[in-house]
């Protein structure tokens, strides 16, 4: 069944055309990715399909009584308190008693106080909860405009798994190339206003785009060098991420079959120990903290020419303080760091200094640099500017004038202009179109310096970084062997054994009630956790069979003793869910979820 029709849509700002006689439709159950540059019309296609938008001409059709959930990036939210407006006025055990609000407010929400105001939460909290709102509630078609911006590498994790439980037909917008592989089977690309559509998630779309290039020898042949490079990187990764495409992988193979690896590792790392020499950064016995909380305790690491690390862990568990620690902009509270005599420092922090907004791009690079290095490659200014996105007359186009993203993106390049030999990322994906990350891991890939890279980015991570170190909340940097996969085991297993630490993202400093109650020991709210699952498991179990019962009575209209039978078992069914919904409660505060 068809949901949505979009027929001949044309729609333009100006002399910006965003769609250009545009014909597509959604269907029921229907998973669908678009991708594409910033500022090329991807909220523009979604605000249409959802009918907040209208067209300059054609037609957008929906079926009779669709429901649409839409979360935008322009959001409002009112000034009520969290419950209010994530509950949407529902009484306690009515939530308390369905397990998908539950999941939502657990996988979203947890440790929040549902009695605090919308108006002191941050932006990135506010939106959270939009996300919660509109997926406790059922819908036909959820439409998503980067949800996963805000959420740290296990909330999106969540959310994926919260999504293909789900039925409804999905459209999202997003830059998460892993989200994107995980949850779509089709992918859209808006491009100069047309959408070209592809089967499968992003990996497959990867593989289709490069072959359509091939068969119609694309006269861009950087362009093409970057997709294959790309998907040679897909291809020599986990096999999950090619078990999608439909298509003749044998084709795709061909593309490939001379594509270099995406990185010489050990030219760049014996290039970088020219350069660097055998002391990068050193941290020894180092002790960090954050008011009462213990961020590092006693750390001892080394970081080495040519290494790539990937740092990962939940909001506030302390990834910005170990770059600043890094880079020497906060000293430890006990230890020492120290840098080599060669070390030349760049730090992408997520606070950008302004800059001069009369300024023109090609001179606030030309100004750090007018040539640059980059592997066996020298680029001008201009050139590296083409390859961030700024083309032709954007290049001149006031630096008031640009979107948060590509200021962004200018920021990025400037440091990359003074061809520093260590590299401190601090969440350097955000803002950035999948075009532009693929630039941007182009350029990582043949840089001969150390990286650290912290990033909610899980797609990013995997294809920059060659070692995943985790900040866990005990005080140490844990070394994963197995990655971002092995993090999301652990804090799995941790979750279960109802050891993690409050995520600093969701703790509020007016969390009230949630804050005041006894704190419970390790064994304690182990045995709590348990309970819970008891409970929910029970309420399950009882609502399942009242749907059973339900029908077994519109059976059994004119039999009136079964009737009674089944009525009886109904009334105590219904006491005892009643019950445990209550004792729900009690236990969800004890834990202060």
């Amino acid at each position: 069944m068809n949901l949505v029709n979009l027929q001949d849509v044309s729609l333009a700002y100006g002399p910006l055309v965003l769609l250009d006689s545009v014909s597509l439709g959604i269907e029921e159950g229907d998973r669908i990715g678009i991708v594409g540059r910033n500022g090329g019309g991807k909220s523009t296609l979604v605000s249409v399909i959802a009918g907040r938008l209208q067209p300059d001409s054609g037609r957008v059709v929906h079926s009779r009584g669709l429901r649409i959930g839409f979360l935008h990036q322009q959001d409002s939210f009112p000034d009520t308190t969290v419950g209010q407006f994530v509950l949407d006025g529902r009484a306690e055990h009515e939530w308390a008693g369905d397990a998908r609000i539950r999941d939502v407010l657990r996988g979203l929400l947890s440790g929040w106080d549902l009695n605090a105001r919308m108006a002191h939460l941050s932006g990135g909290e506010r939106r959270r909860a939009g996300l919660a709102r509109m997926l406790i509630d059922t819908h036909d078609l959820i439409i998503l405009d980067e949800p996963t911006n805000h959420l740290d590498i296990e909330g999106i994790a969540w959310l994926a798994d919260h999504l293909n439980q789900r039925r409804e037909a999905v459209a999202v917008v997003t830059h998460d190339r892993w989200f994107l592989d995980a949850v779509t089977q089709r992918t859209w690309e808006v491009v100069d206003g047309r959408v070209e559509r592809y089967e499968g998630g992003y990996a497959a779309y990867v593989l289709a785009k490069a072959e359509r290039q091939r068969l119609a020898r694309a006269a861009e042949e950087r362009r093409q060098n970057l997709l294959r490079k790309e998907l040679a990187w897909l291809r020599r990764g986990p096999p999950a991420r090619t078990s999608k495409p439909k298509f003749r992988i044998e084709a795709a193979n061909a593309l490939i079959a001379n594509e270099p690896p995406a990185r010489d590792t050990v030219e760049l790392v014996r290039f970088a120990s020219s350069r660097l020499g055998k002391t990068v950064i050193d941290v020894k016995d180092v002790t960090l903290r954050a008011g009462d909380t213990v961020l590092l305790d006693r750390l001892t690491w080394q970081l080495g020419p040519g290494d790539r690390i990937g740092v990962v862990g939940v909001n506030g568990s302390g990834k910005t303080s170990l770059l600043r620690l890094l880079a020497k902009e906060q000293a430890p509270d006990a230890g020492t760091v120290r840098h080599g005599a060669t070390v030349n420092l760049a730090h992408l922090s997520q606070n950008l200094a302004e800059l001069d907004p009369e300024a023109r791009p090609l001179q606030a690079v030309s100004e750090i640099r007018q040539r640059v290095t980059v592997g066996k490659r020298e680029y001008s200014a201009s050139q590296m500017l083409e390859r961030f996105g700024f083309r032709g007359e954007r290049q001149w186009t006031p630096i008031g004038d640009l979107s948060g993203g590509e200021r962004r993106r200018l920021q990025l390049l400037r440091l990359l202009m003074a061809e520093p030999n260590v590299l401190l990322l601090d969440e350097p994906t955000n803002d950035l179109d999948i075009e532009t990350l693929t630039e941007l891991e182009d350029l990582l890939d043949g840089w001969p310096g150390s990286l650290v890279v912290v990033s909610h980015d899980r797609y990013f991570l995997e294809r920059v970084c060659d070692q995943v170190f985790a900040l866990l909340g005990d005080g140490t940097l844990r070394h994963l062997p197995g990655g971002v996969d092995e993090y999301l085991r652990l804090r799995a297993e941790r979750a279960e054994r109802g050891e993690i630490p409050q995520d600093g993202a969701a703790a509020k400093e007016d969390a009230g009630p949630a804050e005041a109650a006894p704190k419970l020991s390790a064994a304690e709210r182990r045995a709590a956790q348990k309970e819970l699952q008891r409970i929910e498991r029970r309420i399950d179990r009882i609502s399942a069979r009242e749907e059973e019962l339900h029908a077994l009575m519109a059976e059994a209209a004119e039999d009136y003793a079964r009737l009674a039978e089944l009525g009886a078992e109904l009334k105590a069914l219904t006491a005892e869910k009643a019950e445990l919904e209550d004792a729900w409660l009690r236990e969800a505060e004890r834990l202060g979820e």
